[in-house]
C-alpha cells in the first residue's frame, strides 16, 4: 500500500519534502514517525487527508500525511 508523506519546516532537514511511502496494513502514523527516524517530540501537528490526526491513526492506501514541527510566532 502506498501513502504520500509530506514533511514541513525543520522536519525536512536532511530528509525529503514529499515522498510516496510503502506501508503494511494496520500501519499507524507513529510507526511512520519511528521508521523515518523523526523524534516524536518534534512532530507536533499531523494531518491525514487535510484533517487533524493523532499518532495512533491507522493509515489506508492513498492517504496523504502532512507532518509539522512545533510552530512559534508572535
Amino acid at each position: 500500500m502506498g501513502v504520500m508523506i509530506k514533511l514541513f519546516a525543520t522536519l525536512r532537514t536532511g530528509r525529503f519534502s514529499e515522498k510516496v511511502y510503502e506501508i503494511k496494513p494496520n500501519t499507524t502514523i507513529s510507526n511512520i514517525i519511528e521508521e523515518l527516524g523523526l523524534p516524536s517530540e518534534q512532530v507536533s501537528i499531523i494531518f491525514v487527508n487535510g484533517r487533524h490526526a493523532k499518532p495512533d491513526t491507522i493509515l489506508k492506501e492513498g492517504d496523504e500525511i502532512a507532518m509539522f514541527p512545533p510552530i512559534g510566532g508572535g
